[in-house]
């Protein structure tokens, strides 16, 4: 057993939720965790896996649930940014964004993050986000991927990053019979609670009304990014 599991008591207080109801929902199988010696233990990384899907199934008002939550888990002496565009710079920006297979757009995608400085090895993490789009696809049925590794990559990262592509046409990026795809957003992060923070607050952004339409009607980076600063405002 990890010693940077949870027990109980410290799922629920992180959670922020009653003990019993930790409880319930992991006898229900509707948390991801198991018993050691009688006693329910809950794996970070299996935590943290959990609340991503539930973002991604989230409505509005469940996003700003889990973005309390989250906030309400943050240390006190710890600043989590979570503001979608201060986390954006112009250079990681394409409109449009010219690669068409699903292996080009990975690489594209981290080639515009590199161009911030602020990712020293890209290639490594070109490969674990084709490792995390391996084991699922991020593609949403909207036509959004939210690429991003299986785990945050601090060794990597000098601060955390967007980065945002859009191409003229949709690109078979999920696989199967998924949507095609054709806007892209890198998240780049240096520990789990800021990557889950900034995949809520992203997610509230792309269900705002209008938000996707106007999108892709964009015609550069900079109309793109004012696009996210004024709907985020609106948030």
């Amino acid at each position: 057993m990890s010693h940077n599991d949870f027990d109980v008591q410290g799922l629920a207080r992180y959670l922020h939720l009653a003990a019993q109801k930790v409880v319930k929902l992991a006898e229900r199988g509707k948390l991801p965790g198991r018993k050691v010696a009688g006693q329910w233990r809950f794996a970070r990384p299996d935590i943290h896996h959990w609340l991503e899907r539930r973002i991604g199934l989230s409505d509005e008002s469940e996003l700003l649930e889990v973005e309390a939550v989250l906030q309400h888990s943050a240390p006190p002496d710890h600043e989590y940014e979570s503001h979608v565009a201060a986390l954006l710079p112009l250079e990681a920006i394409a409109v449009p964004l010219l690669a068409r297979t699903r292996n080009s757009v990975i690489d594209s995608m981290v080639e515009l993050a590199a161009q911030t400085g602020y990712v020293w090895d890209p290639k490594e993490m070109a490969e674990a986000v084709k490792a995390r789009e391996d084991m699922h696809t991020t593609a949403l049925d909207s036509g959004v991927a939210l690429l991003h590794p299986r785990r945050p990559m601090a060794k990597i990262l000098a601060q955390p990053l967007l980065a945002l592509g859009r191409s003229t046409s949709g690109i078979p990026f999920g696989g199967g019979d998924a949507p095609l795809t054709d806007v892209f957003f890198l998240i780049c992060s240096v520990e789990d609670r800021g990557h889950l923070r900034v995949l809520a607050r992203l997610s509230r952004i792309l269900t705002a009304p209008g938000f996707l339409d106007a999108l892709r009607r964009a015609t550069t980076a900079q109309e793109a990014r004012q696009l996210i600063v004024d709907t985020e405002d609106s948030l």
